[in-house]
């Protein structure tokens, strides 16, 4: 109706535009393109009115839904906050004094304290005199230098696994103190801790500690590999001994039978009766 009558109002003032420029009613001059250009920018104004009103609602309603994402949630430690086991570090006697080293290696994950509390801990692997070896056949030369290689492969992979973990305890107390201030601030209520870039960086923090996880658990995975493949190498030799062993054998029975063969022969042919 409003289009219908604003049309109309267009239509008369632009008749009456055509048959007179101005003309007055009791002394009142009017002026028929004024009046068009005025409710030409009365239509405008409704029009910018109905816009207006389509903007403020819809910034009313995304404030709302601002103002929804914003809230908290109450009473979020009770909620939420759970309890975990903590790390314990290694714990053993140490009747003959041989076990403190390792311990402590274990726990602290120093290079050093390792190798010292390993190698007072193990039986102490001897060394070959020189005559011995040159008097070994060159399959019993092999067969000792892969078994010594054995031993000082496993001594490496458990040494390497022994500060591994103990990197890992010694960190422990240190990472405990990380995850409890993430989580006290992820379950904080303070406003200043619930922003966008707040609960991004959170985020972020999160993930690092994640990966730092990741890494400490290839770690222990890579010196579990490490002493896999060592003792498959100890599989191997025995396997490989073995077989070498019964070679051996075989070819030395089918030379003695040869032997044997041979000479009973010759005594067979030389034989005479007497």
């Amino acid at each position: 109706m409003r289009k219908k009558f604003l049309t109309c109002l267009l239509v008369i003032g632009l008749c009456a535009a055509t048959a007179s420029a101005q003309f007055g009613f009791g002394g009142i001059v009017y002026d028929p393109t004024n009046y068009v250009n005025a409710v030409l920018r009365y239509h405008q104004l409704l029009q910018h009115l109905v816009q207006l009103k389509q903007t403020y609602q819809q910034i009313v309603n995304q404030y709302n839904l601002a103002l929804q994402m914003a809230q908290n949630l109450h009473n979020m430690p009770a909620r939420y906050r759970a309890q975990f086991s903590q790390w314990r570090n290694l714990s053993a006697l140490d009747n003959y004094g041989n076990t403190s080293g390792w311990v402590n290696g274990a726990n602290s994950g120093q290079t050093q304290t390792v190798l010292a509390g390993y190698q007072k801990a193990t039986t102490q692997l001897g060394t070959y005199d020189a005559n011995a070896l040159s008097g070994m056949t060159a399959d019993e030369l092999n067969r000792v230098e892969s078994q010594y290689a054995s031993v000082e492969l496993a001594d490496g992979a458990n040494t390497t696994a022994l500060a591994a973990l103990g990197s890992i305890r010694a960190n422990t107390r240190m990472l405990e103190n990380q995850l409890d201030n993430l989580e006290q601030d992820s379950l904080s209520g303070d406003a200043n801790l619930n922003t966008e870039v707040s609960v991004l960086n959170k985020i972020n923090a999160s993930n690092v500690l994640t990966l730092r996880s990741i890494q400490d658990s290839n770690k222990l995975l890579a010196s579990l590999l490490e002493q896999q493949t060592v003792a498959a190498k100890q599989q191997r030799e025995m396997t490989a001994n073995a077989i070498n062993a019964d070679i051996s054998r075989r070819a030395s029975l089918l030379r003695n039978m040869s032997q044997v063969t041979g000479t009973l022969t010759g005594s067979l042919q030389n034989f005479r009766m007497p």
